[in-house]
């Protein structure tokens, strides 16, 4: 069974729930899941990973949250060329373009983001949101 990680920063448990989400989606697709915060994530098993998913919520001016989440992402930029990768997180203002950035800056880095676009909800994750953060789960685990 392959492992697919998916490393996620969350301040108040929507992105975390959605991370759950991509997880279950995982292991219905037959694969296992390591659903893990950035504080435990291990970028040595991203790099030897062909796919794999990270999520972080809009933090300030629809920016990844810098303590954490950026300088593990600009770690990520080094290696993702060739990479499949999925993205979502959460937002409580703005209208998503923290994700359009990410989703911009991982594909100029070289990864393909899974549908072209992460999946985004405003506030706590709706069971459409998680939903469709299952079927990224079960995208990536078909890859």
């Amino acid at each position: 069974m392959s492992k697919i990680n998916v490393v996620f920063w969350s301040q108040t448990g929507n992105t975390e729930a959605m991370a759950e989400a991509v997880g279950k989606g995982i292991v219905a697709a037959g694969k296992e899941a390591n659903v893990v915060e950035i504080a435990n994530a291990s970028i040595d098993e991203l790099k030897d990973s062909q796919v794999f998913a990270m999520g972080c919520p809009a933090m300030g001016a629809e920016v990844l949250e810098e303590a954490e989440m950026e300088p593990f992402v600009e770690e990520v930029e080094g290696f993702v060329a060739g990479k499949t990768i999925a993205l979502f997180g959460s937002y409580g203002w703005g209208d998503g373009q923290w994700m359009n950035d990410w989703v911009e800056r991982m594909t100029n880095a070289g990864a393909t983001v899974l549908n072209g676009e992460g999946v985004i909800c405003e506030e706590a994750p709706e069971e459409d949101t998680l939903a469709r953060c299952e079927e990224l789960g079960k995208q990536l685990a078909a890859i």
